[in-house]
C-alpha cells in the first residue's frame, strides 16, 4: 500500500502528465500503478510500490542523469537498455519538481506525434511570453 507521501508525489506527476495534450492514464498490462501515454504509447510509469518512475530520454541523458545523483536516478530494469531513466520518489528530500517536470516532458516530446509537440510548445510559447512580463521563468521547449 501506497504511503501518504506517496500518494502526494504521484499526484503531482499525474498533474504534469495529464497538462500535455492528449495525454491519458491507463495502467500498464495487469499493473494498478498509474502509467501515462499518449496515444497508447507509454511516456510515463510509476512503479507498483510508487517508490519510483520510469521515464524516456534521449540518447545520453541517461548516463548523464545517473552520474550526476545516482541516489535520485538509475537505469531502469527491462526499459533502461533501451535509454529508459529511473527516478526514485521515496528519498528523504522530495524531488525538484522543476526537474521532474522537465524529465517529463522530455519523455512526453520523445513519444508524442510531432503535431502534439508543436501544439505544446506553441502553448508554452505563449507561457513563456507571459512568466518573462512577471518576472518568472518557462522552460518553453523539448530538449531546451
Amino acid at each position: 500500500m501506497a504511503r501518504p507521501q506517496a500518494k502526494t508525489v504521484v499526484a503531482r506527476i499525474r498533474a504534469i502528465c495529464l497538462e500535455l495534450p492528449e495525454a491519458a492514464e491507463k495502467p500498464f498490462g495487469g499493473h494498478t500503478s498509474p502509467a501515462f501515454r499518449v496515444r497508447d504509447k507509454m511516456f510515463v510509469v510509476i512503479s507498483e510500490d510508487q517508490t519510483s518512475m520510469t521515464v524516456k530520454a534521449p540518447r545520453g541523458v541517461q548516463g548523464i542523469l545517473v552520474n550526476s545523483d545516482p541516489e535520485r536516478f538509475f537505469v531502469p530494469k527491462y526499459v533502461g537498455s533501451k535509454g529508459w531513466v529511473g527516478v526514485r520518489l521515496d528519498l528523504g528530500s522530495p524531488p525538484d519538481w522543476e526537474e521532474m517536470a522537465e524529465v517529463i516532458n522530455e519523455s512526453y516530446c520523445l513519444t508524442a506525434p510531432a503535431r502534439l509537440v508543436r501544439q505544446w510548445e506553441a502553448g508554452r510559447e505563449g507561457e513563456k511570453g507571459d512568466a518573462v512580463a512577471s518576472g518568472g521563468l518557462s522552460q518553453a521547449r523539448c530538449g531546451a
